[in-house]
C-alpha cells in the first residue's frame, strides 16, 4: 500500500486530529469487526484513514555529510516506545557502534503517547541527529498501553504509534506496506486500530541507490503467520522498479512460539520444557531458523536474500530476567498467573534468564564490508537501566553494483 508523503511545513499538521474525545467510546468494543460495523466507526474513518495512511517525512540531513563514503553503515533498533528517548538520543549520538551510522531501520516510535511523555519521538531523534526520516503509523491507541504503561501518568494526545527509516541521505518513494494481523487488535486489554506497516524507501547514496525496509513482524502470531507477513513483503519489494540493492531490518519477532493465544504459549512452553531447558536456550532461542522459525529463513533464501552473513549469528538481542518485575507485569496481561510459577520453574535451570534472537537484517545484493563484522551492540544504558527492552544490532555493507 502506497501513501501520500508530506514534508516539513504539512508534518505536524498532518498527524494533529480530533479523535482524542472518542478513545472511550471506540475502546468499547471487543472486535474490529463490532468497531468497523458502529456508528462511530463510520462517522471518524475518513479521519482515522487520513492519519493512518500517510507517511511523514522531514528532512534535517545535513549536506556537509554527503560524502563518498565506501560502505553504508545500518543500524535496527526495537525503541520501545521511545520512552527512554534522551537516553536512546545520547546513545545513536555518541555510541562507538552506533554514531555516524548512514541509515537507521526503527521499529516502536511513539507520537503522543502518555508513557513516552507524549513526545514525537521520529520527530525529536531525527531533528536531534540531523537525519532525514519517513515514519508510517501503526496504531491509533485507545489507551495508554499494556502492562505497567496503563498505570503511567497523563493521558494520550494523538496517539500514535509506528516505524520509521532514517537517513543522513536523501530519502526518495517513502511509501508504507500493510501487514495483516496476527490477531485482533480490540480483543484484550491493548485496544488499538490499524496494524504493523512495513516503511520502504530508496536511499540516495552517493555510491549509488539501494531501496530500505524498516521491518516489524506481529508478536502475537504465530510462526506461519510470520512467515506469511514476510512472503507479502518480499512479493512487494520484487514489483518495485527500478531493481536496486535492498537492506531490510528490524524486530522480526522470532520468538519461535506461536503467540496467537495465551493456551498455544503455554503448551509451547510446556514443549520446549520437554526438549530441555537448556537446550533450547541454547540451541533454539538464539538460532530460531535452525527449527522452530525456519520456514520463514528459507523464504528469505529462496527469494534471493542473504541473512546468513549480515547478522552475528546466535547472540540474542531480547532478554529475559524472572526478576524483571516490568516484563512480568507485561506477560500477565496474556498469560494467567498461575503459569508464571511453571516459567520461573524452568527458568531458574538457566540462572534465571535466557536471550532470544528477534532483530534481524537481510539483504539481496548487498554484502558486508571488507574488515566488518555483523554486530549486536547490548548495554544500553542510561542510569535509570535498559534504554529499551531489545539490543540494537548494526550492520556495515556494500552493493553489488558499488
Amino acid at each position: 500500500m502506497s501513501a501520500i508523503v508530506l514534508y516539513p511545513e504539512e508534518a505536524e499538521k498532518v498527524l494533529t486530529h480530533n479523535l482524542k474525545p472518542r478513545y472511550a467510546d471506540l475502546a468499547e468494543f471487543d472486535s474490529i469487526r463490532e468497531l468497523e460495523a458502529s456508528q462511530i466507526y463510520g462517522e471518524l474513518r475518513h479521519e482515522i484513514e487520513r492519519v493512518m495512511n500517510t507517511v511523514v517525512c522531514e528532512n534535517y540531513a545535513e549536506n556537509s555529510f554527503y560524502k563518498n563514503k565506501p560502505s553504508i553503515k545500518a543500524v535496527a533498533w526495537n525503541l520501545e516506545r521511545g520512552i527512554k528517548l534522551d537516553g536512546i538520543i545520547k546513545e545513536l549520538k555518541e555510541h562507538t557502534d552506533l554514531k555516524e551510522s548512514d541509515l537507521f531501520l526503527l521499529t516502536e516510535l511513539d507520537n503522543g503517547m502518555a508513557r513516552s511523555g507524549n513526545r514525537n519521538v521520529p520527530h525529536e531523534i531525527a531533528e536531534s541527529l540531523k537525519l532525514n526520516y519517513a515514519f508510517a503509523p501503526c496504531y491509533l491507541a485507545l489507551n495508554k498501553g499494556s502492562g505497567v504503561e496503563a498505570f503511567i501518568e497523563g493521558e494520550n494526545t494523538t496517539s500514535i504509534h509506528g516505524n520509521a527509516i532514517m537517513s543522513r541521505y536523501p530519502i526518495r518513494n517513502a511509501h508504507l506496506l500493510s501487514l495483516p494481523n496476527g490477531k485482533d487488535k480490540m480483543k484484550g486489554k491493548e485496544k488499538r486500530i490499524g496494524c504493523l506497516r512495513t516503511v520502504i524507501a530508496d536511499i540516495n547514496h552517493p555510491q549509488g541507490m539501494f531501496r530500505a525496509v524498516s521491518l516489524h513482524l506481529d508478536a502475537h502470531s504465530t510462526q506461519k503467520h510470520r512467515h506469511e507477513q514476510i512472503k507479502i513483503v518480499l512479493d512487494h519489494l520484487e514489483k518495485l522498479e527500478p531493481k536496486l540493492p535492498v537492506v531490510i531490518g528490524g524486530d522480526w519477532n522470532t520468538t519461535t512460539f506461536n503467540s496467537s493465544r495465551a493456551v498455544y504459549s503455554i503448551l509451547g512452553y510446556c514443549r520446549r520444557v520437554l526438549m530441555g531447558v537448556r537446550n533450547v536456550i541454547q540451541n533454539h532461542y538464539p538460532h530460531p531458523d535452525r527449527w522452530f522459525e525456519r520456514k520463514l529463513f528459507r523464504e528469505i533464501e529462496k527469494r534471493g536474500y542473504n541473512y546468513k552473513d549480515l547478522n552475528e549469528i546466535g547472540v540474542g538481542t531480547l532478554h529475559y530476567d524472572i526478576k524483571n518485575i516490568a516484563a512480568n507485569t507485561n506477560l500477565g496481561d496474556w498469560v494467567p498467573r498461575w503459569c508464571f510459577w511453571f516459567i520461573f520453574w524452568a527458568m531458574k535451570k538457566n540462572n534465571g534468564v535466557c536471550s532470544l534472537k528477534l532483530d534481524w537484517f537481510a539483504g539481496k545484493d548487498i554484502q558486508t564490508a571488507k574488515g566488518a563484522k555483523p554486530k549486536v551492540v547490548g548495554n544500553l544504558k542510561d542510569e535509570t537501566g535498559v534504554l529499551s527492552d531489545h539490543d540494537a544490532i548494526v550492520l556495515e555493507f556494500i552493493t553489488n553494483k558499488i
